[in-house]
């Protein structure tokens, strides 16, 4: 009668281990480190609790009587709570051991990495892809692309408060202190689109700080690459084109840079190509016209809190804002 909801709930309980965030489900180097840490924990401590079940109940067993130890059963007590402790002792260090020799293998690249800069904001994440050689250097937001199979350091700044980076499918977490500079290491070892989040406590949106990381084959990142160090493309549809003078009027070219054109704000986020990111807003809205729209239109509403201030737009300057944000791929 029972089996049936029973059987649901662990089913239910086991889905959360897997998906695309959850350090069981892992897809990079570091990540199978940690997982192999935490299932050789797990089931060791699980033995380590059965044997102690075992014992005790086998001290509860009917027949033994108050005041029957001897010499004997007293020398084997001292010499069953000396093992007890000697196993304690070498059971924790070897978990210690093996935490640090964890630790050291996924701390360092093996090879020359790929470095990019991830900050945290209040509340979302601004990426900066370093120069190499003739190939500038760009930034985005919310949205990391790395090649896989390729050693990638994330160096972790914070512009505000203490923010914690965590994708768990790929790496452990590592917070952002503001002041000082922490790193990361990320290795993805297949293709995909890996959600992250925020996994400290930052103010009012925490729990609306995500961030992707697309790990790619390395001639499709290559070619992302250099389509993000481009300036953005002049639209040429009039509607777009509408919006882009209408963007440079308005205080949003005060906030925001779109390389290219007269808008070089550093406040918020870069949105040369914002119309190629899977979302807006931290992983809030898929990025269509119509959540462009409702961002432009009231981003309060929709993230109470953030930094980013209503601006007074008619109707049609906003639909023609929103054309061009979506134009910019």
């Amino acid at each position: 009668m029972y089996r049936r909801p029973l059987l649901l709930s662990i089913i239910a309980v086991l889905s959360g281990c897997s998906g695309n965030q959850s350090a069981l489900d892992p897809n990079g180097a570091s990540a199978i480190h940690l997982e192999h840490l935490i299932i050789g924990t797990i089931v060791l401590c699980t033995l380590i609790w059965i044997l102690v079940m075992v014992v005790l109940c086998a001290a509860l067993l009917p027949g033994r009587r108050a005041g029957a130890e001897t010499v004997t059963s007293e020398a084997r007590l001292t010499t069953t709570v000396a093992a007890a402790v000697a196993a304690t002792v070498i059971i924790i260090a070897g978990l210690t051991i093996a935490s640090f020799y964890t630790t050291r293998s996924i701390g360092f690249p093996k090879s020359d990495a790929l470095t990019i800069t991830v900050r945290g904001q209040q509340w979302w994440w601004q990426v900066f892809y370093a120069s190499s050689g003739a190939t500038p250097g760009f930034q985005t937001a919310n949205e990391i692309h790395i090649p896989i199979g390729t050693d990638v350091q994330l160096r972790l700044e914070s512009a505000d408060v203490i923010h914690s980076f965590w994708v768990p499918s790929l790496a452990g977490k590592q917070d952002l202190v503001p002041g000082r500079s922490n790193s990361l290491l990320l290795r993805a070892e297949k293709p995909g689109i890996y959600r992250g989040q925020c996994a400290e406590f930052c103010g009012l949106q925490h729990s609306h700080m995500a961030v992707m990381v697309i790990a790619e084959p390395p001639g499709d990142y290559q070619r992302w690459a250099a389509a993000q160090f481009g300036n953005a493309i002049m639209p040429t549809d009039p509607e777009a084109l509408a919006g882009q003078e209408a963007f440079q009027a308005k205080a949003c070219a005060a906030c925001h840079t779109v390389r290219g054109t007269q808008a070089n704000g550093t406040t918020g986020p870069d949105l040369t190509h914002i119309g190629g990111r899977q979302t807006i807003a931290a992983g809030l809205l898929e990025t269509t016209r119509g959540s462009l729209a409702a961002w432009i239109a009231d981003p309060q509403t929709l993230k109470p809190g953030n930094n980013m201030p209503m601006v007074p737009l008619t109707s049609v300057e906003l639909q023609n804002i929103s054309a061009y944000m979506e134009s910019l791929k």
